[in-house]
């Protein structure tokens, strides 16, 4: 067997002796021998495809207890885990990206008129809720107002009043003044309150709803989101997803196993992974700037219009009424297939 000392397989494999020795000690990365009098570690040539795979896992900032796992896994398994596990760096990234943009605007604003937003602006704003072209029924519910945009696709044999329940739970923020330094406290409570209120008119075994909603401070948006209802902004001409499906699909995409093409015709894409009632959902704050459109919609609009049809409807029609009822009756000309909701907002 051809050997390397630990400097110079150290040198090969751009890891320190110090590393290699901390992954001996872990068993993370065994030498082949080891002098039995000097303890001196000798490496195996072979050895290096997996000390350079170990060092560039480290690069990704992977930890040691999940290089271990993907170690030890065949190359087309240890790839699907490396994309999943970079998939929640990117999402964590966002997260941390969003509350330290909030920070700094925050900060700033305190700066200079202490307990002010230093730019007030404004939201024109439109909703609506179709049946679609096949449900006996609509299970959805939407809502505009001055400072609460939301929509709720609810499921079950009481899927409308568990819909219907968290927005209504949600309306009292719409009367009251909404300070930018606890909005998503105070969101996060009013969420509570939701789904306390959709367990009182719904078995939750049975039955529950998404939620996507917006609340308005006067220059930032909280948003609230659980399920597959979307949010998107229209800004500078591109439009951008701004929620992140808890849906069996989303994950397999997320995982590397499904592609967004496949996921449109897959046999599990209603199902969630959460709901209102289920998991906890997701919170953000975005700055918001003059000009900015928002999208908030139910699956009824997404799962048969593709988001270039939705940017192109969007940019066409500058008043939100006018792009609301032409993005439900573009759902409509696809067929219709589920309930179909929209709230367009405009920052002015």
């Amino acid at each position: 067997m051809n050997m390397l000392t630990i400097g110079a397989f150290a040198r090969a494999c751009r890891l320190s002796p110090k590393a290699l020795r901390l992954y001996d000690e872990l068993e993370l990365l065994r030498p082949a021998r080891v002098d039995p009098d000097s303890g001196y570690r000798y490496y195996a040539v072979e050895q290096l495809e997996m000390a350079r795979l170990v060092a560039w896992l480290r690069r990704l900032g992977m930890p040691l207890a999940g290089i271990r796992e993907v170690c030890a896994l065949e190359p087309a398994a240890a790839a699907r885990e490396i994309r999943a596990f970079w998939a929640r760096v990117e999402a964590e990234t966002a997260e941390r990206r969003d509350l330290a943009g909030f920070l700094v605007d925050h900060l700033t604003a305190v700066a200079a008129v202490p307990g002010k937003d230093t730019t007030m602006l404004e939201l024109r704003y439109s909703a609506h809720s179709d049946r679609g072209l096949v449900r006996p029924s609509n299970q959805d519910s939407a809502y505009a107002g001055a400072r609460l945009l939301a929509v709720a696709d609810g499921f079950g044999p009481a899927g409308a009043p568990a819909s219907s329940a968290a927005v209504e739970a949600l309306r009292f923020l719409d009367t009251e003044e909404v300070p930018a330094g606890n909005v998503l406290n105070l969101l996060e409570e009013a969420v509570r309150g939701a789904t306390e209120a959709v367990r009182d008119v719904a078995d939750p075994l049975e039955n529950g709803t998404t939620l996507t909603a917006l609340l308005w401070t006067g220059s930032k948006l909280a948003l609230v989101h659980i399920g597959d209802s979307r949010a998107y902004l229209l800004r500078g001409g591109g439009l951008f997803r701004i929620t992140h499906d808890h849906s069996v699909v989303q994950s397999l995409i997320d995982e590397g196993r499904l592609t967004p093409e496949e996921a449109g015709s897959h046999p599990q894409r209603t199902l969630l992974l959460k709901a209102l009632t289920t998991g906890a959902p997701d919170l953000k704050l975005h700055d918001a700037r003059r000009g900015d459109r928002y999208l908030l919609c139910s699956d009824g609009l997404t799962g048969v219009v593709p988001e270039h049809r939705i940017r192109e409807l969007l940019t066409a029609n500058p008043d939100p009424d006018e792009a609301v009822r032409a993005l439900i009756d573009a759902a409509n000309g696809a067929g219709g297939p589920d309930n179909v909701s929209c709230v367009v907002a405009d920052v002015v």
